[in-house]
């Protein structure tokens, strides 16, 4: 048995970056010309660690960035001013969009808007709570006040 280094998720076989002991054959012919694998030398073995480690290092970062930022948003307080008649129906909605932009201009935050929660488009004046998903199970409930503009 040979062992190598994964460079991707191969099914059946294990996830990037562990040691797998497979045929040599299989090392060879398939996993090498594919780039899916390398040969496991006690290099290539630091180097895979190493980069394990950095990637652990990275998700934590990313995870303590996201409560951070839900921490943020549930105290950040957007008004938005929309064109609305007399009975406080908007003429247009606010969509995803204009609370990511809301956002962006008041706490300086790139969300993408494919993460804001909306049911469907607000479509009157009044106050919402417009939840945020940051993933990794962090969301934020950022009230939303929408106003008539003058």
């Amino acid at each position: 048995m040979a062992q190598a280094i994964l460079l991707a998720d191969v099914e059946n076989l294990g996830e990037r970056g562990t040691a797998v002991d497979v045929s040599p054959g299989y090392l060879r012919n398939f996993l090498i010309p594919r780039k899916l694998a390398q040969p496991a030398t006690p290099g290539a073995l630091e180097e895979a660690q190493r980069r394990m480690e950095a990637a652990e290092r990275a998700a934590q970062a990313r995870v303590a960035r996201e409560a951070e930022a839900a921490g943020l948003l549930s105290k950040t307080v957007l008004t938005i001013h929309e064109r609305a008649g007399e009975d406080g129906h908007l003429f247009g909605s606010v969509g995803p969009q204009q609370i990511v932009d809301a956002l962006r201009d008041a706490r300086d935050l790139r969300i993408d808007k494919r993460k804001v929660k909306l049911d469907q488009p607000l479509r009157e004046l009044g106050t919402f709570m417009v939840e945020i998903d940051l993933g990794d199970g962090n969301v934020a409930a950022v009230k939303t006040i929408i106003s008539e503009e003058k």
